[in-house]
């Protein structure tokens, strides 16, 4: 399927966008992401384009990181990240370097949407390949609307008002030391985000659980619980019910990257999943995250 995007900044010039999949992503074509962050009418093209496919590709972006941060600025302000470092001369361009001095431990190759951990998680992000390996380091994405809409009715209804927490201390903070593990508690207590987002752009119905949840918080009622065994194990096996949902490949896109291939997608309808098969290659890519609104 092949949609025309027409630039109403430009006199002739056409966006050809191809969508990549039934269930999202679609590849824009014609498109100079510097002269987008440096044009109000190109933009407002682009972030149509984004609530609509969710997540947009686009090859040969020879930009500067000034132009990668301008762009990502013109959705809202940048995020820095407590793990991964930034670029000294752009705070909130996140450097995502990976070669054999990286450590093993990442949140990468887990099924996620960044930051949830926050309590306002991120709106999306601009995310540019510096260097690729040879073959793979692919990047997965998924449909978390399709994903909330194919649930069975009876799921839906099940968890309906449901909340659950999401924990950077059990995910990053993991493998550090007790005490710098408790401070990075106290620095990001866990957050607290309903099970089913509405996206607050399109109203859509959003599975809002991935990697970093770990438990429901208000499950525990006589109208889920008569003995023990309803709530463990049986809250936990829901919530890896719904956890897996984006690991089915009718609700994804993969995307093979280049140096200088970028991707733009939107954190709140959305999870992806990094494929760390590439050792002993070096993949080195570049993230502006977008802050985000609080989530109902």
């Amino acid at each position: 399927m092949t949609i025309t995007a027409v630039d109403p900044a430009d006199t002739g010039m056409q966006w050809r966008v191809e969508q990549l999949t039934c269930s999202l992503g679609a590849e824009v074509f014609g498109v100079d992401l510097g002269e987008v962050s440096r044009s109000e009418e190109q933009f407002a093209e682009l972030s149509a384009l984004l609530l609509r496919h969710k997540v947009l590709f686009f090859r040969d972006q020879d930009i500067t990181r000034g132009e990668h941060v301008a762009l990502a600025e013109r959705f809202g302000p940048l995020e820095d990240h407590p793990v991964a470092g930034s670029d000294p001369e752009h705070p909130g361009l996140v450097r995502i370097y990976k070669d054999l001095d990286s450590p093993a431990e990442h949140y990468e190759n887990a099924f996620h949407c960044d930051a949830t951990w926050r309590v306002i998680p991120p709106m999306g992000s601009v995310l540019r390949c510096v260097e690729s390996p040879p073959v793979g380091g692919d990047t997965i994405w998924v449909n978390m609307v399709e994903a909330y809409n194919k649930l069975p009715a009876a799921v839906r209804e099940q968890i309906a008002g449901l909340r659950a927490r999401h924990s950077i201390e059990a995910s990053f903070g993991a493998n550090l030391p007790i005490e710098q593990r408790h401070a990075m508690h106290e620095r990001f207590p866990d957050a607290e985000h309903p099970v089913v987002r509405t996206h607050p752009e399109t109203g859509e119905q959003v599975l809002f659980v991935n990697a970093f949840t770990t438990h429901f918080v208000n499950y525990h009622t006589p109208a889920n619980v008569r003995f023990g065994a309803d709530y463990a194990p049986g809250a936990g096996d829901l919530l890896r019910y719904l956890i897996s949902q984006a690991a089915i490949p009718e609700y994804q896109v993969r995307w093979r990257w280049t140096p200088n291939s970028v991707a733009i997608w939107d954190n709140r309808s959305t999870q992806h999943y990094a494929v760390q098969d590439y050792w002993p290659a070096v993949r080195k890519m570049e993230r502006a995250g977008i802050v985000g609104t609080p989530t109902f």
